[in-house]
């Protein structure tokens, strides 16, 4: 799981605050689906905003607990739940690796 500073969180709640969720979690939960669609906008746009329908919602899957095994699934870090609506944010792979 990626880490994410205070600040950083601010920056990405900033950004987003306007915007629509792009992904939407439906009654089925927390597919593979909808996982490799939050990698896929990870990868290229780095934050993603994320709706859970209320059919989603059960007493043993609350909206911190579906935020935070999408966290997990995709190697990002949580940074706000607020209401049925979460933020992940995962910073970018930088070519380090020189080729020889």
């Amino acid at each position: 799981m990626s880490k994410i500073t205070t600040r950083m969180k601010r920056h990405v709640r900033h950004v987003l605050k306007d915007e629509n969720p792009t992904i939407w979690v439906g009654k089925e939960g927390l597919t593979a689906q909808c996982t490799g669609e939050m990698q896929k906008q990870l990868e290229k746009n780095k934050m993603v905003k994320v709706r859970i329908l209320p059919a989603a919602l059960t007493a043993e899957n609350t909206a911190q607990m579906i935020g935070a095994k999408a966290a997990e699934q995709t190697g990002a870090a949580l940074v706000e739940v607020r209401g049925h609506v979460f933020i992940l944010f995962k910073k970018r792979k930088t070519a380090d690796a020189k080729i020889e």
